[in-house]
């Protein structure tokens, strides 16, 4: 398992109340979403519209990304996960 991030791109997904990143396994792009609810934890008193979901990701990035790894299990098998 080699999970890196070198894409800094990040999105919010409203439907989802999330935020959406990619890693990369190899050549595989692997899908991320962080939780309202995770970034909440994180950023206590955090508002939950777009602006303040995404600054609350770019505060704990690092963060966010060791979260990512822990739960990637790698292989085929998926290309999406999601941290709540």
């Amino acid at each position: 398992m080699s999970l890196n991030f070198p894409n800094p791109s990040r999105s919010y997904d409203a439907s989802r109340h999330c935020v959406v990143f990619w890693g990369y396994d190899d050549s595989r792009e692997i899908a991320f979403q962080v939780d309202e609810a995770v970034l909440s934890n994180l950023s206590p008193g955090m508002a939950s519209d777009e602006s303040s979901m995404l600054a609350a990701f770019d505060l704990h990035h690092d963060r966010v990304l060791l979260l990512a790894r822990g739960v990637y299990s790698g292989g085929p098998q998926k290309n999406r996960y999601t941290i709540s």
